[in-house]
């Protein structure tokens, strides 16, 4: 157990600000929010558009794709499955470790999908060749590879809108997303989206760097809520044991209210030093506030109020943050915008604040608040 204490008070402020949710925010534009979350969910494009522009102001949307199209950022099935946004080297970083675990390659996996260890080696070769150099919609790669005796039976998987089959493939970077005119699905190779795609690197370096990453963000944190962020805990624990002791005396083990967790070493004095402010926060949906630790992690979010935030289809509800913590939900129709506390609501001028800056963040006018009871159920 670490002598640094901490209490989770402490720890929430100090997220909030390295997020750039606290006193500050991020400076140099869209690329510098994504890089210092390890990349932002964009399962749902606008939710992206909206985490950025809470941390930048609202012309991070506008950048936020223009760094997107000029392959400063990419777009791929990254953490959990999900569509991300992230800068190339974290996502190098981040698809060489969820590829490490083989998936596609697990008994289940091909009972499910239907396509064997086999077929999926020959779509990564032929894929990664489709793809260098070219953009193809989601129909014309389909049509590609359908027209191939060896992939005609998967023609159905493959044209699937989840990406049951391409997912893989990108893990594998051989396959990202392309800006597309009409918001239509397209793809690319990452070497051909992005000047700075490094390409795949060595598991044992790509761990320590992304485990850096992330508790740069979301720390001080154990190895555990690391691999679940990743990919719902798909890596052996010794594995992820050796990422820690590669980072040698950079990692600092610490408790936070007695539990014990990992804290980057550089990060221990400005740590010990947060002083918890009150605070009040509107985040949008899929907010990375909530998916770096993940909604289990009960010192933001009570085990009680879960399926209020974690609700069916992986839908994950907009956000009242009160002091760190996720006290309720809120969502928008037009001008009215309705909040749902679990049990007390802020302060009224606090909670009107935090409207006023989802306001200026999103260029639009304040919205007519509304607090609701929460619902008992």
């Amino acid at each position: 157990m670490g002598d640094t204490e901490l209490t989770t008070a402490q720890v929430l402020e100090w997220r909030l600000r390295r997020q750039h949710l606290g006193a500050g925010r991020a400076a140099d534009g869209p690329v510098a929010v994504v890089r210092r979350l390890a990349g932002v969910q964009a399962q749902v494009p606008a939710a992206a558009e909206l985490a950025v522009a809470l941390r930048t102001g609202p012309a991070g949307p506008g950048e936020l794709r223009a760094d997107l199209a000029a392959g400063r950022l990419l777009r791929t099935w990254a953490q959990r499955g999900t569509l991300h946004l992230l800068d190339p080297g974290t996502a190098a970083d981040a698809l060489a470790l969820i590829g490490s675990a083989r998936t596609w390659e697990k008994p289940a996996w091909t009972r499910q999908f239907g396509a064997t260890p086999a077929q999926v080696a020959r779509l990564v070769e032929v894929v990664g060749e489709l793809l260098h150099g070219a953009v193809l919609s989601r129909e014309e790669l389909t049509a590609a590879l359908a027209a191939d005796p060896r992939f005609a039976p998967l023609a159905e998987q493959l044209a699937s809108g989840w990406g049951v089959l391409l997912k893989p493939l990108a893990w594998q970077g051989v396959l990202c997303h392309a800006p597309a005119p009409g918001g239509r699905a397209a793809f690319t190779h990452p070497a051909s989206h992005s000047p700075d795609w490094p390409g795949l690197p060595p598991v044992e370096q790509a761990g320590p760097r992304l485990l850096t990453a992330y508790l740069g963000a979301y720390g001080p944190a154990g190895l555990d809520r690391f691999d679940a962020w990743l990919s719902r805990n798909s890596l052996r624990r010794t594995v992820l044991k050796g990422f820690a002791a590669a980072l040698g005396d950079r990692l600092t083990e610490v408790t936070v209210d007695g539990a014990p967790a990992y804290a980057l070493t550089e990060h221990l004095d400005e740590l010990a030093a947060t002083a918890p402010t009150a605070s009040v926060h509107l985040l949008g949906a899929f907010d990375q506030y909530v998916l770096g630790p993940g909604t289990k992690a009960t010192e933001i979010l009570p085990a009680a109020h879960r399926a209020k935030v974690s609700r069916t289809a992986g839908w994950i509800s907009p956000l009242l943050l009160v002091d760190g913590r996720i006290t309720g939900t809120w969502e928008q129709d037009g001008p009215a915008l309705t909040v749902t506390p679990f049990e007390q609501p802020p302060p009224a001028a606090a909670l009107t604040a935090a409207a006023e800056r989802l306001a200026a963040a999103t260029g639009t006018a304040v919205p007519e608040l509304r607090v609701v009871p929460a619902d008992p159920a």
